[in-house]
């Protein structure tokens, strides 16, 4: 008689373990079922924002001259913040002033445009192939000899010396840094009526001694290019 109360003892002993077992098995199948939806859950959460993430970028305020230099001082005269969906703002948008700072437009750009990094040069490519790049400066007597006085900071011009009635061309596609009208007075690349007379360019170093001996021995024209 003992021997069966022993042994049925063991059996609900087992029995009970067994139930005990099944019934941890079970909650950390359900706890594990939890986190797992709770892993996906957060999952489609960060999908759903990503789709409607914003960033902010740069759209040009009002046009932007073609070679007017953008600094950190003035770049919010031509520059406005936009936001929008972060899927569609492309890797070269602009999205800092560092991006851009002290580069010109290489064109006109129109108000409202998105801007990118294409969009401005570096003084660097404008100095390529200068050892030591100058500032040079030259007064035309008449506006006819500099393109009617049509140029503007940002423009590429051929530079041709008129002696003996015989036109030579001295320097091309030279890079206009700053033009100025007849008193003196800096000419903003946003005025399209003044007249320019002074204009001043990039030349490497080694070429100023033979750039205004030029100029003394003739007189100068200017040609702009068209691009």
């Amino acid at each position: 008689m003992k021997n069966k109360r022993e042994k049925e003892s063991k059996e609900v002993r087992r029995i009970k373990q067994s139930y005990s077992n099944k019934k941890v098995g079970i909650s950390l199948t359900a706890l594990a079922a939890a986190v797992a939806m709770f892993v996906i859950l957060v999952q489609m959460e960060k999908n759903v924002l990503a789709e409607y993430e914003k960033g902010e970028v740069y759209i040009a305020a009002h046009r932007i001259p073609k070679g007017q230099m953008i600094t950190a001082e003035n770049y919010m005269d031509y520059f406005i913040i936009k936001e929008m969906d972060k899927k569609l703002i492309s890797d070269t948008a602009l999205t800092t002033l560092q991006q851009v700072q002290d580069m010109a437009a290489i064109y006109d750009v129109e108000q409202g445009t998105h801007l990118t990094e294409g969009m401005f040069e570096e003084l660097r490519n404008i100095w390529s192939g200068m050892e030591e790049p100058v500032i040079a400066g030259f007064r035309a007597e008449d506006i006819y000899q500099v393109a009617g006085g049509t140029l503007r900071a940002g423009d590429r011009i051929h530079i041709y010396i008129v002696k003996d009635e015989t036109a030579r061309l001295a320097w091309e596609n030279i890079y206009v840094q700053q033009v100025f009208d007849a008193s003196g007075g800096s000419i903003s690349n946003t005025d399209q009526t003044m007249a320019a007379q002074r204009i001043n360019i990039y030349l490497d170093k080694s070429d100023i001694a033979a750039f205004y001996s030029e100029m003394a021995d003739g007189s100068l024209r200017v040609v702009k290019l068209c691009k």
